[in-house]
């Protein structure tokens, strides 16, 4: 059964189509990730499938019985309305269905004769059998549920719509496309607005619902747990991958090795072709010559490949810094309420600190306290020698809108000719017109590239980025991954981004419910901490101190834990505190960190595959390798748990 299919869809916006002839299907079960660079039209198509927007040509059909939900990016909501009224409309069928259930249970009660009452009573329980089925039972219950799951304290459903920010608005039309349920929902970056306990919501409540969803998203963890196919949607025409975004990402490289490949060699046969053409056109040899030349014309020319290519990013090399960089002591920071108190942790030279917490809870304060921009209202930070800060912010008010990008990217009080300016925004991928717009006409990407040109500029040894992947397309942030990556200065950063989060660093500040943690490792790390709590708490097990987080202390300050710093300190026990007596007995061989690691994440990866080839058409067809792929993921799972605790061992060792 096809749910919906479009069929040779155009759309223009100008001269250029936006959608030059896609057609696609969507099937019940399907989880369906719609992948592209800015501007290629992901939104459009979404609207385009969801009847809000015409194609110029082409159609939609949907199937009769399908109900499709969509959840656009502008919010259109009655402001006059409680937030929990608005999101109770969403059930407004399941209410009415209630209430004839109710009626038709009177109407039973009063009916005068037998055969009447059969009838209605017949009636009445087709009523429940559909309430049962649609779980219209507790709807109140299952609007608090979804709610609370999107980050909605109970002190806000009494308040008018009209007084809830944009990013509240986009989260309650999120919650109403949820309630609705409908048979296929198509969602343009639902993640968007959300802190990370909402995130995993979302995941969880996504993966395990069971309708068919196409999801244009630039989070590639939310893209990773939720798909089982994806769309690349690329210069109007649309490629179709099976399995989640990892899948794809690796899949898209192979085609384009195969795509290349078969490429060059074409173009090597045509180019000795036309040499031999060339040369022997009016010589003895012009049959031949002729005869080759009719080939050619024949021949069907292999396209080149489908490359998306992303922007270019580069960062001066970065002078060299003291040992410390940030001595954090005691920070404490509020506004009309505390934010934070007691936190502290350092960070050395090199070392690339991500901040990640629910909104609100004071990550973009802490940046501007370790640029020097605020002042705390207790402890204080202290700055390393021979530190030169870069400092990006959340609305790149580094750059004047007013501006000329090509005057706006120049530090103040320095002396740079345009030559130099515009070869620096060109390694930021903005030349030709671009340099000459003013700022305030400028895409969110390539603001975001001219504030990191902008920063390049002043040739900073550390760098404090507040949501740096903000407005940036999968592209880009791979492209300023391997950036960061190659800076040989230290990196802190403020970001929603898991993916990004996991790729970059190597320690995190993590701002959870009365308390900050430090962790000594990148995404993977905090979430197996996240697990192992879990697990601990379900079983009733003491929670220990691991050797690879930071937690807080009674004042709330943070240390970490027995890694020693540079006054010889151990930030998990204090200096001087009593070890326990004896020799610990290890359950796993001696093995270096890094080893460990390398080889949790070649499982990780072989783990990702595994979860692509189950949702693979072709294999979903074979019974026998369905089986083999579904044995060889259980051994997987089993040998990366136990790689998960030697790790945590190997840490403990090296401590």
């Amino acid at each position: 059964m096809i749910l919906l299919a479009g069929a040779d869809l155009v759309k223009h916006f100008g001269p250029q189509p936006v959608l030059a002839g896609v057609s696609l299907e969507v099937r019940p079960q399907d989880k369906i990730g719609l992948v592209g660079p800015n501007g290629a039209g992901k939104t459009t198509l979404l609207s385009i499938l969801a009847g809000r927007l015409e194609a110029d040509r082409g159609e939609v059909q949907v199937h009769g019985s399908c109900r499709v939900g969509y959840l656009e990016q502008q919010p259109r909501l009655d402001p006059g309305r409680t937030l929990w009224d608005e999101a109770a409309s969403a059930l407004a069928d399941l209410q009415e269905l209630a209430r004839r259930a109710e009626q038709a249970a009177q109407d039973v009660a009063e009916a005068a004769d037998d055969a009447e009452r059969q009838r209605l009573a017949a009636r009445y329980d087709r009523l429940q059998q559909e309430l049962a089925q649609r779980d219209a039972y507790h709807l109140d219950h299952k609007i608090e549920r979804v709610l609370a799951g999107l980050g909605f304290a109970r002190a806000a459903l009494r308040r008018p719509v009209g007084e809830l920010s944009g990013g509240q608005l986009n989260r309650l039309l999120l919650a109403k496309l949820l309630l609705h349920e409908p048979d296929l929902m198509l969602l343009d970056e639902p993640s968007n607005h959300l802190d990370l306990e909402a995130s995993l919501w979302l995941e969880a409540y996504l993966a395990e619902s069971r309708q068919a969803l196409v999801v244009a998203s630039h989070d590639r963890y939310f893209l990773d747990r939720i798909t089982n196919r994806t769309w690349e949607l690329f210069q109007g025409t649309l490629e179709a991958y099976p399995g989640n975004f990892s899948a794809y990402w690796q899949q898209k490289r192979e085609r384009l090795l195969v795509q290349a490949r078969e490429y060059e060699r074409q173009q090597a046969y045509i180019e000795k072709n036309e040499e031999f053409i060339r040369r022997h056109h009016s010589g003895q040899k012009h049959a031949q010559a002729k005869d080759r030349q009719k080939k050619l014309a024949r021949l069907e020319r292999v396209p080149p490949p489908r490359t998306i290519e992303a922007p270019p990013m580069g960062l001066p090399e970065a002078d060299r810094t003291g040992d410390v960089v940030f001595r954090v002591e005691q920070l404490g920071k509020g506004y009309v309420r505390p934010l934070f108190s007691g936190v502290s942790f350092s960070v050395a030279r090199g070392e690339r600190w991500g901040i990640l917490g629910p909104n609100g809870s004071g990550k973009s304060t802490l940046l501007r306290l370790l640029s020097g921009e605020l002042i705390p209202d207790e402890g204080q930070v202290s700055v390393g020698a021979g530190v030169r800060i870069g400092y990006f912010d959340q609305a790149r008010r580094l750059l004047s809108d007013d501006l000329p990008l090509l005057e706006a990217v120049r530090p103040e009080g320095l002396h740079m000719p345009e030559g130099q300016r515009r070869s620096l925004l060109a390694r930021f991928g903005l030349v030709g017109d671009a340099v000459f717009q003013p700022v305030r006409s400028l895409s969110g990407g390539e603001r975001s590239r001219a504030a990191l040109a902008r920063l390049a500029a002043a040739s900073p040894n550390v760098l404090l980025l507040d949501e740096p992947t903000n407005h940036l397309d999968l592209w880009a942030c791979d492209a300023l991954e391997r950036t960061l990556l190659e800076f040989h200065g230290t990196v802190v950063f403020v970001s929603h981004d898991r993916y990004f989060l996991n790729r970059v660093a190597d320690h995190l500040l993590v701002f959870e419910t009365e308390r900050v943690r430090v962790v000594q490792g990148n995404y993977d790390t905090y979430e197996h901490l996240r697990r192992t709590a879990w697990v601990e708490q379900q079983t009733g097990e003491a929670e220990s101190d691991a050797p690879y987080a930071g937690r807080a202390d009674s004042e709330g300050a943070v240390r970490r834990p027995r890694r020693r710093d540079e006054e010889g300190r151990t930030g998990g026990k204090q200096a001087g505190e009593a070890r326990p007596a004896g020799r610990r007995t290890w359950r796993f061989p001696y093995r270096k960190v890094a080893d460990l690691e390398a080889e949790i994440f070649a499982m990780e990866g072989r783990l990702a595959e595994l979860h692509a080839a189950l949702a693979d058409p072709q294999v979903l067809r074979d019974g026998g390798r369905v089986r083999a792929v579904h044995a060889e993921l259980q051994q997987c799972q089993q040998a990366l748990q136990r790689l998960y605790e030697h790790w945590e061992e190997a840490v403990e060792r090296s401590a």
